[in-house]
């Protein structure tokens, strides 16, 4: 829902407040957050994420954080409903470390036009994790 006197499809940052986002993070609720720590160091480290005390930085102002809970199933009843998306420089040499783990992949590694990359594989509790590549990924 847009602000109100706000027009819900500008692109242009509010005199004001240009460059006062400096981040994103997204926290995985678990009915075990120990196994899930280790599945997404296992997978996300060796492609340059680092782990800093409860939550692993993806990127700059970008992080996963865990959060065991008793209000959430074992697993995800709707994977696609939110997908964390990373993005890495070489996807193909992601996708033979995760291939080491024994992913399953919900998408392959893929070129979709444009010199983009997609794929998708499941964690432990079935959520949907993208690796993507961009043409100018920084």
């Amino acid at each position: 829902m847009a602000a109100p006197g706000k027009n819900p499809d500008s692109t242009s940052a509010t005199p004001g407040n240009a460059d006062t986002i400096t981040g994103l993070g997204v926290i995985i609720g678990s009915t075990d957050s120990e196994a899930l720590i280790s599945w997404y160091r296992a997978a996300l480290e060796p492609l340059g994420a680092r782990w800093a005390e409860h939550l692993l930085i993806v990127g700059p102002g970008a992080i996963i954080g865990f959060d065991e809970r008793d209000d959430v199933a074992d697993k995800a009843a709707e994977p696609g409903r939110q997908m964390i998306n990373i993005t890495v420089r070489d996807v193909r040499a992601a996708e033979r470390h995760l291939n080491t783990l024994g992913v399953t992949w919900v998408r392959q590694v893929e070129e979709v036009g444009g010199g983009w990359f997609f794929s998708t594989i499941v964690d432990p509790v079935g959520n949907y994790l993208q690796i993507l590549q961009g043409p100018e990924t920084p």
